[in-house]
């Protein structure tokens, strides 16, 4: 399989293709069927053309072929009784990927689809989006094929307990410190915590983030990723001499991410006309009732569907993959994988779309990236938008080890820094190896940069 299809015309862009087509070759035969590793990895390689080209260095060194090889990979089963009695069996996983500038650091997602492949490729991105946040913090995710949907505290109790009878022996807070995703919020986080204080007969705060306030949380991390996915887009439009005040944004999705990232975008002044989840989407031309979808959504654990019971003048779809067909300015995707396809991202450009900006991870296929660049869409990948959860989880850490607490303006001063300093690092990174404007290529570069030249400095090799 290439990654590229044209032939290049200098000596060493031919030999980086060869050396990037050799190495991702590898990583097809050494992980079969794998497909959003897969993915991953090439847009991600497809990016490096530039770098390594000027700087030979990486390949010599081999620093790609030890990048896509996680330091260690663990899967394990996970029993849990049911509210009838009935012993169920999911399967756990924790991918340790890079640990060069820092102990691991991801989240653990709780989904049906959880798959090696799926944590493999959210742990690898993990990576690079933990390098650009600046702070010192390695890549690695984590999950279960569990599904929480339907089912009682109880039930969600135990599985979490056992989940962390045997996590408990990979992770610490100079290790690996997991934090919740899909499927994983402040309750879930609580009962891993108890059971590995259980464990540990001891109470280290630092081993997981997304805690609770009263036992080491920090405020603004419910917040931080929709917030930071704002502030970035807010960053992209001022470089083109526009403001989010007065624009229309489509933001898929309704759960944390999606919720704090229409929370902060109206707060801007933007109108959020639809979101959705799994099963649909709502259309509300006069503005989204925010409080109303919290509502539904945080407090009563509904559908979204229920929306249109209080605002039967917006409009209920029952197909979520057709909220790409709304006009608008800005599209935050923020639900899951691969949820733009190319046919939806022509209908984007065609309705005349300035900004995509990805709050979920790896939310656009690699056909529909190329639509967004080869339209000149302002697109930025999720690797930098969606850095502000890690950020605050990282902020929370601190706060751990210094046994402070923070108030929410001080997080939220600091999560505005830290995103403007990543959008303007892709910017400069973009523009120095020729593809100005560009953030996916400018992202990917400056989050390599800082993982391969620690892991030579440390003689990783």
């Amino acid at each position: 399989m290439k990654l590229t299809k044209e032939q290049p015309k200098q000596k060493e862009t031919t030999v980086v293709h060869e050396y990037l087509d050799e190495v991702f070759n590898t990583v097809l035969q050494r992980n079969p069927g794998e497909e959003e590793f897969h993915q991953a990895v090439a847009s991600f390689f497809k990016s490096l053309v530039p770098i390594l080209e000027k700087h030979p260095i990486y390949m010599e060194k081999g620093i790609l072929e030890q990048l896509v090889e996680p330091e260690r990979v663990i899967s394990f089963r996970v029993p849990w009784v049911d509210d009838s009695g009935k012993i169920n069996v999911n399967r756990g996983f924790r991918v340790q990927f890079n640990s060069a500038i820092g102990p691991y650091k991801g989240g653990l997602r709780f989904h049906p689809t959880v798959n090696l492949s799926v944590v493999k490729f959210l742990g690898f991105n993990q990576v690079f989006k933990n390098s650009l946040t600046g702070l010192p913090i390695g890549g690695g995710k984590g999950g279960a094929d569990f599904d929480p949907k339907g089912k009682s505290d109880n039930e969600i109790m135990r599985f979490c307990q056992s989940f962390m009878t045997e996590l408990a022996k990979h992770i610490g807070p100079d290790i690996d410190i997991p934090a919740g995703d899909i499927g994983v919020g402040a309750k879930e986080i609580g009962y891993m915590f108890g059971q590995y204080k259980r464990m540990a007969g001891a109470s280290h705060t630092g081993v997981l983030t997304g805690k609770g306030i009263n036992y080491g949380g920090s405020l603004g991390r419910k917040e931080a990723t929709g917030y930071g996915a704002v502030y970035f887009v807010r960053e992209m439009l001022k470089h083109k001499g526009a403001t989010i005040n007065n624009s229309t944004f489509v933001v898929s999705g309704s759960g944390n991410v999606s919720i704090y990232a229409m929370e902060k975008a109206i707060e801007l002044g933007a109108k959020v006309v639809a979101c959705s989840d799994s099963n649909g989407y709502i259309y509300d031309e006069n503005g989204i009732d925010l409080y109303l979808v919290k509502q539904i959504k945080e407090v009563h654990s509904d559908r979204i569907s229920e929306y249109v019971k209080y605002h039967p003048e917006a409009k209920y779809v029952d197909d979520s993959t057709g909220i790409w067909s709304i006009p608008c300015d800005v599209v935050l995707p923020c639900a899951t994988q691969n949820e733009i396809s190319e046919e939806a991202a022509k209908q984007l450009v065609a309705n005349g779309v300035k900004v995509i900006a990805e709050g979920a991870n790896m939310p656009s296929t690699a056909e529909a990236v190329n639509v967004f660049v080869n339209n000149e869409i302002m697109y930025a990948p999720a690797k930098a938008v969606n850095a502000g959860g890690v950020a605050v989880s990282s902020l929370e850490m601190a706060q751990n080890s210094m046994r402070l607490s923070w108030n929410f303006g001080a997080v939220d001063e600091q999560l505005q820094e830290i995103m403007t300093k990543i959008y303007h690092n892709c910017v400069t990174s973009a523009k120095e190896y020729g593809h100005k404007d560009n953030l996916l290529i400018g992202a990917n570069i400056a989050g390599f940069i800082k993982v391969a030249d620690t892991m030579i400095e440390q003689g990783v090799i």
